[in-house]
């Protein structure tokens, strides 16, 4: 199985942070790696690979270096949430006989793509089993259960001129035909879940964390298919890249993937980067607190998010000195501002690991006059004290339903965090 092949088919099971989880662990456990409740590097063996998760939707995989670890880690940092359309939990609405759900947009969603599109739905849902047993599981519609049709333009003569979409009234996707009192979106998930489980017949759901997604799978286009379509790129294909690279560097010293939840809203919650996942798997692994500050002051961390590739039809956007291209290998991110948290020492050590390892690499600074995004980057290094930069896969249609990337890229960001992981420099 190739590369490629392998990061389509994470994409194809990855449809939430739960999904993403539960694909990653998957692939930990049938290379080797063990899952624990948490660090212990009493009961660790060098070169073993442990992992743990928290929540369903975060996870933390380490491999066992042969040294103390307070001599540092290298550590690759990357976020397993998505913009998307999230189910309320009361939901159920409808006008001129057609049933309909309401949702929450969750991060900053691009919202016009989702017009016109076979929606699915997927999530994490928790019910009272027949027994009086709590339970969470993933649910997945695993077809088109949804759409949410655009206005003719017969009924908006200016749509192509300028449209503005109101989130609480323009974007309510249609499920059936009927009246809303005709169904109820809890029964309806249980009789799903028993069908697909004889464990769950007779169960109620109490509650749950569903979104919609694109039901089209992530394809190859172009003349010559150098280019990959797919939901989720942002920024699945940074956690399927680090866990990728952290299987394949068997033989590297401590090191760590990082897959936090909620980086698309802040990342202020218990499993996010602002929350205290990392720095307690940091002190499970050194608990005294002066070998633990030795520890984090000689580690290194990669926050591997999707970085803007320029837009063949609006490189204005960019500034002319720092516009990656698609094709042009992985991108260091730079804002003096500390929107991103590289330093010219960190950007200095990962050009070296770049030129060690026969990887190009490019910048992106933002345009002085546009507002610049964020990453974990800056949120971790001020959480942990942990040295960090910020790169990325050069994209297009970022925050779109659906993105674009180009496949000759990624296998010079597998390349890059193989040898990072490695200490080649």
């Amino acid at each position: 199985m190739t590369q490629l092949t392998e990061l389509t088919d994470f994409l194809g099971e990855a449809k939430t942070p739960f999904h993403a989880v539960a694909a990653m662990s998957s692939r930990l456990l049938a290379a080797g790696f063990e899952a624990v409740a948490q660090f212990d590097p009493g009961a660790m063996s060098p070169g073993k690979g442990y992992f743990m998760t928290r929540q369903g939707s975060s996870l933390i995989a380490l491999r066992a270096g042969a040294t103390p670890p307070q001599a540092g880690l290298r550590l690759v940092g990357a976020h397993t949430d998505s913009p998307n359309l999230s189910i309320k939990p009361n939901p159920v609405k409808g006008r001129g006989g057609c049933v309909q759900l309401g949702v929450d947009v969750y991060g900053g969603a691009l919202l016009n793509p989702w017009f016109d599109r076979d929606l699915a739905m997927a999530g994490r849902v928790t019910l009272l089993t027949d027994g009086g047993e709590l339970r969470s599981t993933l649910f997945d519609s695993g077809r088109a259960v949804a759409v949410i049709p655009s206005l003719a333009i017969h009924l908006d003569r200016e749509a192509n001129k300028q449209r503005s979409v109101n989130p609480q009234t323009d974007v309510v996707p249609v499920v059936m035909l009927g009246e809303p009192e005709a169904f109820d979106l809890k029964t309806w998930l249980a009789d799903c879940l028993a069908r697909d489980d004889a464990e769950f017949k007779g169960a109620r759901v109490l509650d749950y964390e569903l979104s919609l997604y694109d039901n089209q799978p992530p394809a190859l286009v172009g003349i010559d298919q150098q280019l990959l379509t797919s939901a989720r790129l942002d920024n699945l294909l940074s956690c399927y890249a680090g866990l990728a690279a952290l299987i394949a560097s068997d033989n590297a010293e401590w090191s760590m993937l990082v897959a936090t939840d909620h980086e698309e809203v802040g990342s202020a919650s218990t499993i996010g980067a602002q929350g205290p996942m990392l720095m307690d798997a940091l002190t499970a692994l050194v608990p005294d607190a002066v070998q633990n500050q030795s520890l984090r002051a000689q580690s290194w961390m990669l926050s591997v998010d999707n970085a803007h590739a320029v837009h063949p039809n609006f490189a204005d956007k960019h500034d002319d000195q720092h516009s990656p291209r698609l094709g042009g290998g992985p991108v260091i991110k730079i804002n003096r501002n500390q929107r991103y948290a590289t330093d010219a020492e960190g950007a200095a050590r990962l050009r070296l690991l770049a030129e060690r390892s026969d990887v190009s690499v490019q910048a992106f600074v933002m345009r002085a006059d546009l507002a610049c995004g964020s990453t974990i980057g800056p949120i971790t290094a001020t959480e942990t004290g942990i040295p960090t930069t910020d790169l990325g896969l050069p994209t297009l249609a970022m925050h779109s339903i659906r993105e674009l990337a180009c496949t000759a890229d990624i296998p010079q960001l597998l390349s890059l965090l193989q040898a990072f992981y490695r200490r080649v420099a």
